[in-house]
């Protein structure tokens, strides 16, 4: 079936609930107004259950169908948390918060799967039970795990769960996915050069920390050039350079380097682990200092499941007509954890011809919203069909 007649319906309401949500955009877990709001609708749609505070502040919604036959819960997630950047769009909508922008399109996310659980509690035609979950702190905080370490999967017998996001560059309304590892492992690195500081025009009296971290950065992009074989996906970024010293005549003590990781596979995230450190320790041996590497483990490979990915497919193409197969992705993402823990799938919804995300000129295009909300429903209607 196309896009769902309610959802057109709805779709000025929804569009109301998303752009608020864009005006008050908050980083990580301080999602109280967001998380706040997300309560409050599900209570007034009718949710049987509203709970708060899982994993610091998400929020979880159980909606129940008309009959439970089956046995069976499925899990719907949306992230709610913004980026820590100005917004630059101009829009009268825009963020109301300097340096908090929503944009991910998680605003659109949040909205989507209100939307849904408007729609499921008003008409509860599956048989079983519907559990939303709404998750702080996706970008960069792991809300995810904080959601998983609190129970969250057990305590609601979740049995699949299933997320989505928008995507820039895909056609409004159409859908991408594919099975197996689909978002990449992304680790972050601190690396601490210390030598001997001094005079700028006496360098023999000193050790260079400029020269090691300035050898380092070139040698650490070997790991992907040298090191991995040519056909596994590894990125190494080192992203910010900074020293101890701000003088233009003075070599400084310490160099600090920070940069990510971004792989496929649990092999490939062990050997660049191990090389960041072998390089580092040997580059600054070399030159007489020393290097301190700390190495953290984030957000882990995110992968499909092959069966769930096929039903998520199997509506998509009831919704859109057609669900093309996305491209590996080597941005991290947090839903993993909840695909550690449960079967379930990952889709993504186009958002047409806009900026990308994390771009100062973003928006979530709302013309998207009948068909996200169409997916996030049929998931449960059509996974736990009405007897």
């Amino acid at each position: 079936m196309p896009v769902k007649n309610r959802f057109a319906e709805l779709h000025g309401e929804i569009t109301e609930w998303r752009r608020d949500i864009h005006q008050h955009p908050e980083i990580l877990f301080d999602t109280h107004r967001t998380s706040a709001l997300v309560a409050e609708k599900l209570r007034e749609f009718g949710c049987d259950e509203v709970v708060e505070g899982i994993g610091r502040t998400g929020v979880v919604g159980v909606i129940k169908g008309k009959s439970d036959k089956s046995g069976k819960t499925i899990g719907l997630r949306a992230d709610m948390d913004a980026l820590p950047m100005d917004e630059a769009t101009g829009l009268d909508y825009a963020s109301k918060t300097p340096g908090a922008m929503h944009a991910c399109g998680h605003d659109g996310h949040t909205a989507m799967l209100l939307g849904a659980a408007k729609h499921l509690a008003e008409t509860r035609n599956f048989d079983g039970t519907a559990v939303v979950i709404f998750q702080p702190a996706e970008e960069g905080g792991g809300g995810g795990k904080e959601m998983c370490d609190d129970g969250m999967m057990k305590r609601f017998n979740i049995h699949e769960v299933y997320g989505m996001h928008n995507w820039p560059g895909l056609p409004v309304g159409a859908f991408a996915i594919r099975s197996g590892p689909f978002f990449a492992a992304a680790d972050r690195f601190n690396i601490t050069f210390e030598g001997l500081g001094g005079h700028a025009a006496k360098p023999h009296e000193t050790v260079d920390t400029t020269v090691m971290a300035a050898q380092a950065v070139t040698a650490l992009q070997t790991i992907a050039s040298r090191n991995a074989d040519p056909i596994d996906r590894v990125v190494v970024s080192v992203t910010s350079f900074e020293t101890s010293s701000k003088a233009f005549n003075v070599i400084p003590q310490q160099v600090e380097l920070k940069g990510t990781v971004r792989t496929m596979s649990p092999e490939m995230r062990d050997l660049a682990e191990r090389r960041i450190s072998e390089i580092c320790q040997g580059i600054a041996a070399t030159f007489g200092g020393r290097a301190e590497i700390d190495y953290l483990r984030s957000y882990p490979v995110m992968e499909n499941h092959p069966e769930q990915t096929d039903f998520a497919i199997e509506v998509a193409k009831s919704i859109s007509g057609d669900c093309g197969e996305a491209p590996l992705v080597m941005g991290g993402e947090d839903f993993a954890f909840m695909l550690e823990e449960r079967p379930g799938a990952y889709i993504l919804l186009g958002n047409g011809d806009t900026a990308m995300v994390h771009h100062p000129k973003y928006n979530f295009n709302d013309e998207a919203i009948p068909a996200g909300c169409s997916w996030f429903t049929e998931m449960v209607e059509k996974r736990m069909p009405a007897a």
